[in-house]
């Protein structure tokens, strides 16, 4: 079994890694964080404001709250949405790491002082990476349903709060979803991973629920380009993502990273890095899906290295530095320099700017692995299955993604569990029989899992009649 990396060079469209690494290299790994402490009761209605509230986190900076400011009138919604009770806001120093992270949650949100009701579990972060931490929206994200808004410009976040409120106030007039599937299918071992064990599965499984009335969508559609079709590659995925009613989109393809010869500049980096490589060394970047009809209304699960953006640090540092040089040199110099600041990509950025493009994204902030989908050879398509369906069934989008959290969590448990039993063998005298490379996966799987972020409002649905749900 090998793990294959869905990144490629931004200038050659060559894997990034090549071939994958081998089941070998989990040998070890850093103990993973603690269970999380509950902060809700996850027995009421997840898509209820009512009942869960909604509040806002900003950096504490002047631009935070202008950026405060310009979200206003969505901020009115979600107030109304919820009976009037007014919006917590939250203020957070820039730059939190996870310990800070975790104290500032239990300390703030977590404090007693707030009526649990009053506390907001879907949570919009405002900024890029370099304001609120990624850090934080993770350590929030294990409980809490969190998405982030972080555009270049003030326009952006006036264009998607007019968006949101235009979805909200006149939605479709169908009741059903699309429900769209996509694969860069460019000869890779990464990308055919992705089509085998993870878009596949899901499409058939929803074409089987479909046609027996388990799940109310329109017929499943799924695009496996290999190149061959005449024509251009970024043409046929824009066609395929451009008709006018809401859709749910599954893409899987290699993400851009940096360009063998290294990125000309700051800019160069920021415009281009997680940006899709499609068949026939075609890009799919910010340019292409800012001002076209691009999934207008839906929602976009973009599986691919730094879909969502680049972190300040690769959770997979530390380990790819324990591997031959080879193979950590080939990785390593992938990623951030040292003091480089993190980002939001500007390709989700661009599609939930664009009027005509989706209400949100998930993305992947840092090196995305086929691990996270295919085990020893068998498909774990059900941890991303169950985040499609609810999309399209009309569950809010941080519901939805929970599901998929939740799997990292249980991750996270499973591996806190194993280091407990092995400190509490050598305490009573007795070896503890840990399998090194069972614990390296799990927490490679953990990592892997976690670094899906929801980029917009965790508030939105797809805009169906009747909010889709039956």
């Amino acid at each position: 079994m090998t793990f294959e990396l869905l990144l490629a060079h931004a200038d050659t469209c060559r894997p990034a890694l090549h071939p994958g690494l081998d089941e070998s290299a989990l040998h070890s790994s850093p103990p993973t964080q603690s269970k999380p402490k509950r902060l809700w009761d996850a027995l009421g209605d997840l898509d209820d404001l009512r009942a869960q509230r909604w509040g806002v986190v900003y950096p504490e900076t002047p631009a935070g709250k202008r950026l405060l400011e310009l979200i206003e009138p969505l901020r009115e919604l979600r107030q109304q949405e919820q009976g009037g009770a007014p919006v917590q806001i939250y203020a957070v120093t820039p730059g939190m790491d996870r310990e800070e992270a975790h104290r500032w949650k239990a300390r703030v949100l977590g404090s007693e002082q707030v009526e649990e009701p009053d506390r907001p579990r879907y949570l919009l972060v405002l900024g890029d990476l370099d304001g609120v931490s990624l850090e934080l929206q993770q350590v929030l994200a294990t409980d809490a349903l969190v998405g982030r808004l972080a555009f270049a410009d003030e326009a952006g976040y006036r264009a998607y709060v007019a968006k949101v409120l235009r979805w909200a106030e006149a939605p479709s007039p169908v009741d059903r979803a699309r429900l769209l599937f996509y694969t860069s299918r460019d000869g890779t071992d990464a990308t055919e991973l992705g089509y085998r064990k993870l878009v596949e599965p899901c499409l058939t499984t929803c074409t089987r629920n479909q046609r027996t009335g388990a799940l109310q969508v329109e017929p499943p559609r799924s695009l496996a380009d290999d190149g061959a079709a005449k024509g251009s590659s970024t043409g046929r995925f824009l066609a395929h993502a451009a008709g006018a009613e809401p859709a749910v989109l599954l893409s899987v393809s290699h993400g851009l990273g940096v360009r063998e010869g290294g990125w000309r500049s700051a800019e160069d980096q920021r415009a281009l890095q997680g940006a899709l490589l499609l068949p026939g060394h075609e890009r799919l970047t910010a340019a292409e899906v800012a001002a076209r009809p691009f999934l207008p209304g839906g929602l976009w699960f973009c599986f691919a290295c730094f879909s969502g953006g680049t972190p300040a640090r690769s959770a997979y540092a530390p380990w790819l530095g324990d591997l031959d040089r080879d193979v950590a040199g080939r990785v390593t110099r992938l990623l951030p320099r040292p003091g480089e600041r993190p980002f939001i990509a500007a390709l989700p950025q661009a599609a939930l700017a664009n009027p005509e493009g989706p209400l949100a994204v998930v993305g992947h902030v840092d090196l995305a692995w086929t691990a996270s989908f295919s085990d020893q050879g068998r498909s774990r398509h059900e941890r991303f299955l169950g985040v499609i369906k609810a999309l399209a069934s009309g569950r809010r989008a941080g519901t939805a993604l929970s599901s998929l959290l939740r799997f990292a969590n249980e991750t996270s448990a499973s591996l806190a569990s194993s280091y407990h039993q092995e400190q509490v063998a050598l305490t009573a005298g007795r070896q503890y029989r840990a399998s090194p490379a069972e614990r390296a996966h799990l927490w490679m799987l953990y990592h892997d899992l976690a670094s899906h972020v929801l980029l917009g409002d965790p508030a939105v649905r797809l805009p169906l009649k009747h909010g889709g749900r039956r």
